[in-house]
């Protein structure tokens, strides 16, 4: 009796999960490209990067996330120009803070520089809904399971990558960037880009 009562209970949690699902899974496990966000988003697509492997003493894990406004983001490929790298996600209060900051950067970048975010253990619509309250148009990939932060062995948001325009990690700042000075100071030091 026991056992059919724990297997009706998991069943009734497979079927009240399946209820609230926001349609993201397409069965096989894997989010489908921009599933949740508008059409008409205002996040940009992923910048062009290199047929190149990322090189470096230390590079990011070989992932890659679909952008919701085209494109994808491969951390396994070498970027082809200087790019930094921000992981936000709705439910982090700095990131809240942050993000006018990273998206000053984008804006002034040029091409001297890529600006991506990374959208991290999210839904499509939160997301989407804080970047647009945060004004956000940068270049965003989605990682709404939260891969990336599971390999790097991360809890916590938001973290910044800087990597060189091979893929290496050339600097990792943890924590909320406060100024659009401090992060021009971080990207001119460990990047050597100067804005």
């Amino acid at each position: 009796m026991r056992r059919a009562l724990a297997a009706a209970g998991l069943l009734l949690v497979a079927v009240l999960t399946g209820c609230t699902s926001d349609g993201d899974d397409d069965g096989g496990g894997t989010t489908q490209p921009s599933s949740g966000f508008s059409a008409d988003t205002a996040l940009g697509p992923c910048p062009e990067q290199t047929d190149r492997p990322a090189e470096g003493a230390e590079t990011l894990p070989d992932l890659a996330f679909d952008c919701p406004g085209g494109g994808t983001l491969d951390l396994g490929r070498a970027p082809g120009t200087p790019t930094v790298v921000n992981l936000w996600g709705s439910w982090c209060g700095p990131c809240r803070e942050e993000l006018p900051v990273v998206q000053e950067l984008a804006d002034r970048a040029g091409d001297r520089l890529h600006v991506v975010g990374l959208i991290s253990r999210d839904t499509a619509p939160r997301a989407e809904s804080f970047a647009e309250d945060a004004g956000v148009t940068f270049a965003t990939a989605f990682d709404g399971d939260g891969e990336l932060l599971a390999q790097l062995g991360r809890a916590a948001l938001p973290f910044t990558y800087f990597l060189d325009a091979d893929g290496g990690i050339a600097h990792v700042e943890v924590g909320e960037i406060e100024s659009f000075d401090e992060l021009t100071a971080l990207v001119a030091e460990h990047l050597g880009v100067q804005l």
